[in-house]
């Protein structure tokens, strides 16, 4: 069965690497958020596709769910000391896949590229994709006024609830590969990531949601029992959607294209989809396997 997976960050990671054990190479493509990519010290910085690199080969860090486990931070320390407080931190490992995929992209390659030459020097085999080649940032525009990246409003203003809308600047296209991936997919499914900063992000791009209109589409709910797994959206669905944070919540906001729902255990009330409970916390890689192993299991039957 080929398989379409629309990831962000640790949430979307964390399920991925279960995936990616049970799936044969070949079998399963991931898109992955690029709308939180920005410059930083003059270097691309792509924080969703490094955290799924990371967690598909071994390395991050299971604590803070970002970055390379034991890594040091020597030249973010020097770096503060020469120009002041650093608002995004990035660790002495972290800094060679910044710099080789900078080089790469200076050099002439697409970030699909770099990001498939980073993917096979972290011997990872499955096929990873950047959802564009281009600049596609999403844009916070706050109640005062001010438009901000999305890491200037999550890392470096630590997630302010004044957000009149969220949009998109930038080439509205995606990469080459995406949409080809979602037409030849038997399954798409949609991480436990944030639909509006990782998710939406992706959907937005010419032609990619009508694609996977066309598909069945499973989505893993990020809400448990009324809360976030991590971050921001408990807050955002009301702010927003003017929705409780529910699974259902996450349904309708999706807006018809999800056939299906996996949810955690009890928190099945009003979903109008084929809905599978489960253990959704992903606590340890056997979680990540385990659930991605249900996952595969049910979706077979809907297929």
């Amino acid at each position: 069965m080929n398989v379409v997976y629309l990831s962000g960050g640790v949430g979307g990671a964390k399920l991925l690497d279960g995936l990616a054990e049970i799936i044969p190479a070949g079998e399963l493509t991931a898109v992955v958020n690029t709308g939180d990519d920005f410059v930083h010290w003059g270097l691309t910085i792509c924080p969703d596709l490094d955290t799924v690199m990371y967690n598909l080969a071994g390395l991050s860090d299971p604590g803070q769910g970002w970055g390379i486990v034991g890594d040091t931070f020597t030249a973010y320390e020097r770096m503060s000391r020469i120009s002041g407080p650093q608002w995004f931190q990035l660790g002495d490992q972290d800094l060679a896949t910044h710099i080789y995929r900078t080089k790469a992209m200076a050099d002439g390659a697409t970030l699909s590229q770099a990001t498939s030459q980073l993917m096979q020097g972290n011997g990872i085999d499955h096929r990873i994709l950047p959802m564009s080649d281009d600049w596609r940032q999403t844009v916070f525009l706050m109640t005062d006024g001010r438009e901000l990246l999305f890491n200037e409003w999550f890392v470096r203003e630590r997630t302010p609830r004044g957000i009149e809308s969220i949009g998109y600047q930038g080439d509205s296209q995606p990469a080459p590969a995406v949409v080809p991936a979602v037409e030849a997919a038997d399954l798409v499914i949609i991480g436990p990531s944030n639909p509006y900063v990782s998710i939406d992000t992706i959907l937005s791009l010419d032609g990619v949601r009508d694609a996977v209109s066309h598909k069945p589409v499973v989505a893993v709910s990020p809400i448990v029992g009324g809360q976030a797994v991590k971050g921001p959206l408990a807050w955002m669905l009301p702010l927003l959607d003017r929705r409780d944070p529910s699974p259902a919540a996450i349904v309708d906001h999706y807006g018809g294209i999800v056939d299906a729902i996996v949810v955690e255990t009890g928190d099945s009330a009003g979903l109008g989809v084929p809905t599978l409970e489960s253990a959704t916390i992903m606590g340890n890689r056997d979680d990540r396997v385990r659930l991605a192993g249900e996952i595969m299991n049910w979706a077979g039957q809907l297929v």
